[in-house]
């Protein structure tokens, strides 16, 4: 089990995390939230790259912050800003992250062989890194992230750069490993954590405001969500007095979904909400 209790990082003059305490339990969490609301220093810190000012993080009771290696051994992770070899190949590069998490070379490249294919990079496995795309270079993340026989797996904006192809394709692997492995996944893709994560966390300025299920989630915005056609010339005025989750060109006017506690204009008719629409009204709204 990974558990924060009281967790919080202070840099100079900002409070990056503010008293956070969660557990993690086995499954998908998805982790929500604008930029600047500190998921990608929490996911630092959960896999050991950073330290907490205050607070503990525990895996399975051990303090990580005193003993990093405990969870190292078994932590599978992908930062958001990832970098490679650019002169090295992706099977290079992907031998050298399997020495550096101390495997065997035979075992290594056998699981390299099956996450080249996995990730479709079997026919890119010999090219240099240098002459990757972005999205392929993503894909080679996510191939080091789960190289070892990992129990936890932290990834940070996974599917940045990806197609939607490839995207599903994540998501499709991710879902097959949740079952005895706690994974934690930062995303600003609502579509990506509503199709795979039973848990959410979301966070805003620092702080957790909401833990739940995305059903859950999803009854705080019951009765607050409206769908109105409009004018374009009356499109900005809204936006600008509400919160506009979707709007959709059609051919009798633009289709707009808005998120409030009142009706927004005569006519508005109320919908049932989805995830990002309670998304938005937890971190906006509320």
């Amino acid at each position: 089990m990974l558990k924060i209790e009281n967790l919080t990082k202070q840099y100079k003059n900002k409070i990056a995390l503010d008293d956070l305490t969660v557990e993690f339990p086995k499954g998908v969490t998805g982790l929500l939230g604008p930029n600047g609301a500190g998921k990608s220093t929490l996911m630092r810190i959960l896999s050991t790259v950073d330290t907490p000012s205050k607070g503990s993080v525990t895996f399975n009771g051990t303090d990580i912050t005193k003993h990093p290696n405990d969870l190292r051994r078994v932590l599978g992770y992908l930062p958001q800003d990832f970098g490679v070899y650019p002169n090295m190949s992706a099977s290079e590069f992907l031998e050298y992250m399997a020495a550096m998490k101390g495997l065997s070379m035979k075992s290594a490249k056998v699981r390299i062989n099956e996450l080249l294919d996995i990730l479709n990079l079997t026919s890119a496995g010999k090219r240099h890194l240098g002459g990757f795309s972005g999205g392929m270079k993503q894909r080679v993340g996510i191939a080091q992230a789960l190289l070892n026989d990992l129990k936890i797996l932290i990834v940070d904006e996974p599917t940045v750069g990806l197609d939607p192809d490839e995207r599903i394709r994540f998501r499709n692997l991710l879902a097959s490993l949740a079952a005895d492995r706690t994974i934690i996944l930062s995303t600003h893709i609502v579509s990506d954590i509503e199709s795979i994560a039973p848990n959410l966390m979301v966070m805003k300025e620092g702080r957790l405001i909401a833990a739940a299920s995305p059903e859950k989630l999803m009854t705080q915005a019951h009765g607050k969500v409206w769908n109105t056609i409009v004018d374009v010339n009356e499109l900005e005025a809204l936006q600008q007095k509400y919160i506009v989750s979707n709007s959709m060109q059609r051919s009798d006017g633009i289709h707009v979904r808005i998120v409030s506690t009142e009706q927004p204009r005569l006519g508005a008719d109320l919908v049932e909400p989805s995830l990002e629409d309670a998304y938005l009204y937890v971190t906006k709204g509320k």
